[in-house]
């Protein structure tokens, strides 16, 4: 694992690829390198199912095994204000992921289900260029987690494809802002972009 860090690094994946895994390693690593440092997890799920929750559950549970001295911090929708509230030289903030924190803005699920499409796009389209301007001027290590899946077949229904188009345009605009990409492929670190 690396000893010096970028200071903001995207980290993609399959389902199942092991980035999540990938990303909390370097948050470990981060932490071996000083007692001064500290890493506040940031996640952007949301438990709309009792599978769901278990998955949640089991996550906190390996967090809590794995790294018990990082913090949790819930936040489904502002991430930019997150950011900007918690970023410090000492403290790496891992965000995990931002396919969900897409999902939460375009399929909302409580209280803005009521929205219609344009207004959802209008307040994701501000919220993602927050969190792209939060990205450039993060004070400390930043890495944040999204899922590749744009490399399959062309999915059936428009909602589907609307949503895989969405996430390939974040995935590329966070990609931009950030110094390092990694791809995770079957557990294994390819180098997209930058130094690790």
């Amino acid at each position: 694992m690396q000893t010096t860090l970028p200071r903001t690094q995207l980290i993609l994946g399959g389902q199942k690829s092991g980035k999540s895994r990938f990303a909390e390693a370097i948050a470990a690593n981060w932490l071996e390198q000083s007692e001064h440092h500290e890493v506040l997890f940031i996640a952007t799920a949301q438990a709309y199912d009792s599978e769901m929750r278990q998955r949640i559950d089991r996550h906190q549970l390996d967090r809590k095994k794995n790294l018990p001295q990082i913090k949790t911090l819930e936040e489904p929708l502002l991430l930019a204000a997150a950011l900007q509230k918690n970023t410090a030289p000492k403290r790496l903030l891992l965000i995990d992921c931002l396919t969900l924190w897409l999902s939460n803005y375009l399929t909302p699920y409580k209280n803005d289900a009521d929205l219609d499409s344009q207004k959802q796009m209008a307040r994701y389209t501000t919220a993602l260029n927050d969190l792209l301007q939060e990205v450039q001027t993060s004070v400390g290590p930043l890495v944040l987690v999204s899922n590749e899946i744009s490399q399959g077949v062309i999915p059936l229904g428009l909602e589907t494809r609307q949503f895989v188009d969405q996430l390939g345009l974040l995935n590329q605009a966070v990609a931009k802002a950030c110094e390092c990409v990694t791809l995770i492929v079957a557990g294994y670190p390819i180098n997209i972009k930058g130094e690790r």
